[in-house]
C-alpha cells in the first residue's frame, strides 16, 4: 500500500509538471489549444483534456507535440519549466545583475 502511494504521488508530480510545461511551451509558441491539436492532427478537446488532466497523451501525439513545440518530448517531463524559468530570471535579477551593475561602474 505504501508503495503505491509512493507511486501515484509521483506520477501526479510529473503529471503536474508535465502538463505546466506543456501550457508553457505552447504559450512561448503562442498557440491556442485548437492550433495545437489542428497542428498536432487530433481534436481541440484533447489537447483541453491533457491540460485539464482529464486524458493523457499517447506516445505518438506526445512525440508529435514535441516536434510542433521543437522541444525534446524528455522536456516536458523533466521540471516545471516556467516556474524554472521564473526561478533563473529572479536568481538573476538578485545575485548577477548586481555584479554586472558595479562592474560597469566601476569600469565605464
Amino acid at each position: 500500500m505504501k508503495n503505491h502511494l509512493i507511486y501515484t504521488k509521483c506520477r501526479m508530480s510529473y503529471q503536474a509538471d508535465f502538463i505546466a510545461n506543456l501550457k508553457y511551451y505552447r504559450s512561448i509558441k503562442g498557440l491556442s489549444q485548437a492550433k495545437l491539436a489542428e497542428l498536432c492532427n487530433c481534436q481541440p478537446a484533447t489537447i483541453g483534456c491533457i491540460e485539464c488532466a482529464r486524458q493523457f497523451p499517447s506516445f505518438d501525439l506526445l512525440f508529435k507535440i514535441s516536434d510542433v513545440l521543437e522541444i525534446n518530448p524528455a522536456d516536458l517531463f523533466i521540471r516545471n519549466a516556467s516556474q524554472s524559468s521564473f526561478n533563473t530570471k529572479a536568481i538573476m535579477q538578485k545575485e548577477f545583475l548586481p555584479y554586472v551593475n558595479k562592474f560597469i561602474e566601476e569600469h565605464f
